[in-house]
């Protein structure tokens, strides 16, 4: 476990007295990490297990929710109520502060989602989230069951009509999301690669045009090895991604600046902690953390 340094700004964006940390090990196939600053908790997703666990600034770890509907990704919108992409029930939920679940969508012209995966929460208030097949191909992160939808695909969930429109159509395995600090770019993972050797393993950009569609597909970056699964952008608009042999960091045009090597398959991250400057990182079936000197971009 350490830092790799491929361009000399990477020094930048590290520290070099700071060394990564196992926080917790115990977990199938962790995913959806979230911090919350206000309560100065981190919670993530156990898939197989069907739960979502939590660690407290005192690393004391609980049930945050079981069952969990084999949820995935999880963010927070602007009122700080948890939005989780559920395998199972193979939807997008709200948990309202008062701990009821809202659906705010479970179908696209009324045939069922294949399996949410990652979510993110636009300040306009709008919803984007992906729905690539894996939560339906067996029944160990969800439950098998034949795909209805056409492809895979992001949505978009308008908040005031409740309308989901597919955003983007023509990616194998849409997977991560992440805007860029002001919004006006939203980058997207395809996975396709996990289950198909000549499939994508692509980070790709796309212009955010009146907070509500997307325009001019950009390939931004592939990833080896592994696949871009869970992703982040930095305040200065550098992507960090998850690959097999840890997190990649990218230039916004996709420059590699260094990586983070862990021993375990890095499934998602975020940044956290009181500044936002701590990275957490979930793999296969760890948490890990890294002090940076860069604070994550929309931090909530």
């Amino acid at each position: 476990m350490h830092v790799e340094v491929i361009d000399v700004r990477f020094n930048m964006l590290t520290l070099g007295n700071a060394s990564v940390e196992r926080l917790w090990t115990g977990g199938k196939w962790l995913e959806g990490p979230l911090y919350m600053r206000d309560h100065g908790i981190l919670i993530w997703s156990d898939i197989p297990n069907d739960r979502i666990l939590s660690m407290d600034e005192d690393g004391q770890v609980g049930t945050y929710r079981k069952p969990a509907s084999f949820a995935n990704g999880n963010t927070r919108d602007q009122a700080g109520r948890i939005i989780s992409c559920e395998h199972g029930n193979r939807r997008l939920t709200r948990r309202e502060l008062d701990g009821t679940i809202t659906v705010l969508s479970d179908s696209f012209e009324g045939k069922p989602l294949n399996s949410p995966n990652d979510v993110v929460v636009h300040s306009n208030g709008s919803i984007w989230f992906s729905d690539p097949s894996y939560g339906i191909l067996s029944d160990y992160e969800g439950g098998r069951r034949d795909q209805k939808q056409p492809g895979c695909f992001v949505y978009r969930v308008d908040t005031k009509t409740g309308e989901t429109a597919a955003v983007v159509t023509d990616l194998g395995m849409p997977n991560g999301l992440a805007f860029s600090p002001d919004e006006t770019l939203l980058y997207v993972s395809d996975s396709e690669a996990s289950h198909d050797p000549e499939g994508a393993r692509s980070i790709w950009q796309f212009d955010v045009v009146g907070g509500g569609r997307l325009a001019n597909k950009t390939l931004v970056v592939e990833v080896e090895p592994g696949v871009p699964d869970g992703l982040k952008v930095d305040e200065y608009g550098n992507i960090w991604t998850s690959a097999a042999d840890g997190v990649h960091c990218y230039t916004a045009d996709g420059v590699l600046l260094g990586k983070i090597l862990l021993p375990e398959v890095v499934s998602n991250l975020t940044f956290g902690g009181a500044a936002g400057n701590r990275l957490l990182i979930t793999a296969s079936s760890s948490v890990y953390s890294l002090y940076t000197n860069v604070r994550g971009a929309n931090l909530r």
